[in-house]
């Protein structure tokens, strides 16, 4: 089949992203947040370093602009992202939070149209439309526990939907980094800065929290972490976006939320509820409407 190993990179890097709220969830279980995103992007930097140095053949210069970017890609869509999805996964089911973050590609729709004035061509409205209308499926699934049991439930799917858009945000300002610089080298700025952001708060974390007591499986899902989520997820992506247009590639994106709900059921346990399949369906059909090229359109 035509392209068979870009699709292949292209469902393997985002089966992996939606492990991470399988795996974020047994993370806040057991470690700080700071200090787990702390230490996860530590993995992720001592990796992507001799990947950048394979890449440049040197360290590269980036100009002030970029690196002024690439900060505020850090500061945004690293650091409050991770915050927020971290904190979100201690009050809302993984499978739930999966579905809710899969509707990044219609948030970086609406948020393209406000700040960069690119054209909502109808398929993106209606994509947006059935995203939302996917999130408020999920929502009516749980609503008896918000009312009722729960309350807390509510702040986090509103700490999910603040990662959302931290991490619409974080592509967003992508576009305004410079043709020149390489994703791998992209990536590597941006994850050893979120790893300087974490520092010192992880610091005092790390001064409360017992580190001895953690046994060695304890240590496997930050390891996971940051080899897997942040730089296997990201090569694997860029090796099938070479192959691919990337109005193709953006229809992998529906695998996010069938990953991280079937994951949820086999690893966490998580109740299954129709719910979850009806607004994940949604959701699904929402990306595929937003990465549908308009006939019409200009090539």
């Amino acid at each position: 089949m035509k392209n068979f190993k870009a699709y292949l990179y292209l469902t393997l890097a985002m089966t992996i992203v939606g492990s991470s709220m399988v795996v974020g969830k047994i993370v806040t279980s057991t470690f700080p947040v700071f200090l787990a995103s702390c230490l996860s992007l530590f993995v992720a930097s001592v990796i992507f370093i001799p990947l950048l140095w394979q890449s440049e053949g040197k360290f590269p210069k980036l100009n002030k602009k970029d690196l002024l970017i690439i900060s505020l890609q850090a500061l945004i869509g690293t650091f409050l992202y991770r915050i927020f999805l971290l904190y979100g996964l201690r009050y809302i089911n993984a499978a739930e939070s999966g579905i809710i973050t899969s509707t990044t590609s219609a948030a970086i729709a609406v948020l393209s149209y406000l700040l960069l004035r690119e054209q909502l061509k109808s398929n993106k409205i209606l994509g947006v439309i059935f995203s939302v209308m996917g999130v408020l499926v999920i929502n009516n699934g749980f609503n008896q526990n918000i009312v009722g049991q729960n309350p807390t439930l509510i702040l986090g799917v509103l700490l999910i939907f603040a990662s959302v858009i931290a991490e619409a945000l974080f592509s967003v300002l992508a576009k305004f980094v410079s043709n020149d610089v390489k994703p791998t080298t992209m990536a590597a700025f941006i994850t050893i800065f979120s790893f300087f952001m974490f520092l010192p708060f992880a610091i005092y974390e790390g001064t409360t929290f017992d580190l001895t007591s953690l046994r060695f499986t304890d240590w496997l899902p930050i390891f996971y972490y940051g080899a897997f989520v942040t730089v296997i997820s990201f090569s694997l992506w860029f090796k099938g976006l070479a192959k691919v247009e990337a109005s193709t590639a953006g229809i992998f994106l529906g695998v996010v939320p069938v990953s991280s709900v079937v994951l949820s059921y086999i690893i966490l346990r998580e109740s299954f509820s129709w719910s979850h399949i009806a607004g994940a369906l949604f959701v699904i059909i929402g990306i595929l409407l937003i990465s549908k090229e308009p006939k019409y359109a200009k090539k």
